[in-house]
């Protein structure tokens, strides 16, 4: 099911992303930095595993995680580590 969504993918538009990031405390230089960028995301699927990899201008970040199987994430604005989930719903993730 990963297959259907494997590609690379840049973003077109993003709303309410400054709300977003403002809820989660990120300060107001990195907001302004953080909504105009336009970053390319590219989804595969590698021995076994969910590969995303985001590329920006200032950052790339990747994480890799199987289905169905908890794994910590270090989020992109803020250090912190965060258990994560990801499972498929009706065909969708």
């Amino acid at each position: 099911m990963v297959e259907a969504v494997c590609a690379t993918w840049k973003l077109m538009d993003s709303q309410k992303s400054d709300d977003y990031m403002k809820a989660l405390g990120v300060g107001f230089a990195t907001r302004e930095v953080g909504n105009v960028i336009k970053p390319t995301v590219i989804i595969c699927q590698e021995e076994g595993k969910v590969m995303i990899r985001t590329q920006g201008t200032f950052k790339n970040t990747e994480i890799s995680f199987r289905l169905g199987e908890e794994f910590n994430e270090i989020t992109v604005y803020l250090v912190l580590n965060v258990p994560g989930y990801v499972c498929v719903l009706r065909g969708f993730f």
